[in-house]
Formats: structure tokens, sequence, C-alpha cells
């Protein structure tokens, strides 16, 4: 059996999507905090798996053969305790392989802190035991809409200096996940990056905008400090506004640069281009009829 944590998620969920399209849902469970909110495809079954209620996990991970933790959207200790009740509940009930959702940044004393708190997670998988697999995701490009999504259809990209960042559509590394889970390949310890074809700076994704657009989108350079008082002032949390920030201090030392063609080989055609994913953002829907 192969059970799936996060999956009212929108990685979750994709994963336990493709998953059953690729082995059928008879051996598939997801699993969430909220099991009532999860709508798996038919004949997958649902448990209830909470990291903050270690009693619960036990039965959750019952007779499992490969599990994915999808990481929490927590910051620092309290993400890493989580992980870690999860990943000792997993040892503990003899689930033969942890898969575990990492980053392609993960380093540790990264400026980007999730960036190091997966790699101390990673360290807390490999100190279980217990084989496992460290999913080392490419940067959803879901996430860069989040970020600069407004700045681009204003007319103007007002970031901190930055470096060059590998986009990655959310539903290929999805996609990709299925793939192993289902034993199509297997890595120990960390995968390479799984990331799309190409990096970008946000200069280049402000000419590419402008492309699709039709209208030119400025790139203006702003302090680190006038961006993340933007941000604030916005009513962004000032510390998720650092976290934010992050990102550019990690893409400037090019933690996030690496190409590497692992997905392309998982998911068995060319990643999505971020110029997809901007399109379908940027660009307006047609008008519905209303006859």
């Amino acid at each position: 059996m192969i059970l799936v944590t996060g999956a009212n998620g929108h990685l979750g969920r994709g994963i336990v999507e493709h998953l059953s399209d690729r082995m059928g849902p008879a051996q598939i469970i997801a699993a969430s905090r909220e099991p009532g909110a999860l709508s798996p495809p038919d004949g997958v079954a649902v448990r209830r798996a909470d990291f903050a209620d270690p009693a619960c996990l036990p039965d959750a991970f019952a007779g499992i053969e490969r599990i994915q933790i999808v990481s929490v959207d927590k910051l620092g200790e309290e993400a890493r305790r989580l992980h870690r009740n999860a990943i000792t509940a997993a040892s503990d009930a003899g689930v033969e392989r942890i898969f575990y959702t990492s980053h392609a940044g993960a380093r540790e004393g990264s400026p980007f802190p999730p960036a190091d708190q997966h790699a101390k997670s990673e360290a807390d998988l490999k100190a279980s035991g217990t084989p496992f697999t460290a999913l080392r995701h490419g940067f959803y490009a879901e996430s860069c809409l989040q970020m600069i999504g407004e700045d681009l259809k204003r007319g103007e990209l007002r970031v901190p200096e930055d470096g060059p960042v590998c986009w990655t559509a959310r539903d290929d590394l999805a996609r990709a996940d299925a793939a192993l889970l289902a034993g199509e390949a297997t890595f120990d310890g960390a995968t390479p990056p799984l990331t799309a074809s190409r990096a970008w700076t946000m200069s280049e994704i402000a000419e590419l905008a402008s492309q699709i657009t039709g209208r030119e989108i400025r790139h203006t350079v702003v302090s680190d400090a006038e961006w993340k008082a933007a941000k604030v002032a916005a009513g962004v949390p000032e510390h998720y506004a650092e976290m934010l920030l992050g990102t550019f201090r990690a893409s400037r030392r090019g933690d996030f640069s690496t190409v590497d063609p692992t997905l392309e080989t998982l998911v068995g055609r060319k990643p999505t281009p971020l110029r997809e994913v901007l399109a379908a953002a940027l660009t307006p829907a047609p008008p519905t009829d209303q006859k």
C-alpha cells in the first residue's frame, strides 16, 4: 500500500490522482489532517494523518509499504518537529521507503528559510535508518506568480537584486513523484534537482511577460528593505515577507539555478515551460457566450 499525506493540498491531490492513473486506486491511501475534506479518485481509501497529533500516526501508517510525506506549510523548528513526528512514526510502522517533499535548493544555513529546514529534515530522514528518497523539487512556478503576479499585471516588476531560478510547474512535480512512488525509478537519498528546462532572472521574466501580454512590463531593481516594507504595507506578515525576501537572497548565490534532465525523464516529456504558466495567469479568459 502507498500512502500520500497532505492529500487535500495542490501537490498531494495531484500525486494521488496521477498515482491512481498509473496503478489504479486499490493500493493508494490519501491522508490528511481533515480526511472529511478529501475527495480522491473513486476507490482510493482515506485516513487521518495529523503530524501535530503523533498518537494518530501509528494507525494512519499501519500496513504501508511506501509513504509520501508532503512537507508542511510551516517554518523553522515547528516544521522540522512535525516532519520528525511523521518520519519517526513511519519508521516505527515498518514502512519500507519514505518519500519526502524537499527542495532543489535545500542547504543548511540557506538565506531562504524553507531550504534550511528541508536540509535539516533530510538529515532527520538519514538518521531514522529507514530507506528514503528526498524529492528535490524545483521552485514551484506557482510560487513565482504568488510573489510577482500582481506586479506583472500592473506593468512594473519591482523586485530586489536576484539570480536565475528554475521555476517548475507543480503538476509536473506531482507526476514525477507519482512515477517514483509507483516504482518506475529509484533514488536512494536525495534525487537530482527535479527542474524545468531553464532558469530565469526577474528581468527575463518581465521581458517574457511583455511578449505574452503585448505591453511593456518594466523591471525595476529596489533594495531589500524597500521591497520588504512594501510587502508589509500591503498586508503580508513581516516574518513571511522576510521569508520571501530570502528567495532573492538565495537566488543571488545561484541556489536555485541548476537545471537537470531528471524531471523530463520521469514525466516522459519536456517539462511545462514558464511561458505556458505565465500565459495562463496573464492572458484574459475569452468572453463566454451569454445566449
